[in-house]
Order: C-alpha cells, then structure tokens, then sequence
C-alpha cells in the first residue's frame, strides 16, 4: 500500500511522463515550472460540495500544467490537491481568476483548515 504523499507525488509526475505540454528546454533567467501539493480539511459532509466548486472553478487557468483533485480515503475530511504550473508566477496570478475567487468563496464555508502543504520543482525526463 502506497502512502498518501507517495501517491499524490506519483500521480503528479504520472501527468508529466504522459505528456503534458511541459517546456522542455529552459532559457536561462525564465521562471522554472513550479508544483504545489497540498492537504484541504473540509466538513466531512460537504466534501463533494467543495470538490465540485474547485473543480469548476479551476477548469481554464493560464499556466497551469495539471490540476488534480483526490479524496483521503482514510480521512473523510480531507481532500489533496496536486498542482503543476509552467511558473510560480502563473500560480500567483491564477489565485486572482475571477473564477478561482467564486469557488474560493463557495467553498470557504465548508473548509476547516489546512494540513500539509509542500512546494515542488517538477522537471521533465526530456
């Protein structure tokens, strides 16, 4: 059995190998692609509510790689969400969408906190 991080972590490179549109090739001073795993505590009950409004509310970001969703199987409270973007910057700027705000704030009353959350450097096999 897999342990939650190296299944979110796997997951997320598992996007990359398949071929996403990554930028193989970086030129020196241009941003490098930027990931971001983290845990969301929702109300048990409102779970599917709060993963409906992201993932809506996610569906055309500027810069953004993959966006993945997962329920915890083990905690009914928890949801993880593995993101990958061409730049740090483009994460920054996507938290200013019009429709990343609307499912913030649908969202918002069900979220109860928030656990792990790791920054990563995704890179490519080229």
């Amino acid at each position: 059995m897999l342990a939650r991080r190296e299944f979110v972590g796997g997951s997320a490179l598992a996007l990359l190998a398949a071929g996403s549109p990554l930028s193989h090739g970086r030129i020196a001073g241009v941003e490098e692609m930027y990931g971001l795993i983290g845990q969301m505590k929702v109300l048990a009950e409102k779970r599917g509510e709060v993963i409906a409004a992201l993932i809506e509310g996610t569906r055309d970001m500027p810069g953004n790689i993959a966006y993945m969703i997962a329920e915890d199987i083990e905690d009914a409270t928890s949801i993880w969400i593995t993101e990958v973007w061409n730049t740090k910057t483009d994460h920054a700027n996507s938290l200013q969408l019009p429709s990343v705000q609307e499912a913030i704030s649908m969202a918002r009353p069900y979220i109860t906190g928030f656990g792990t959350r790791v920054e990563t450097k995704p890179v490519s096999r080229g």
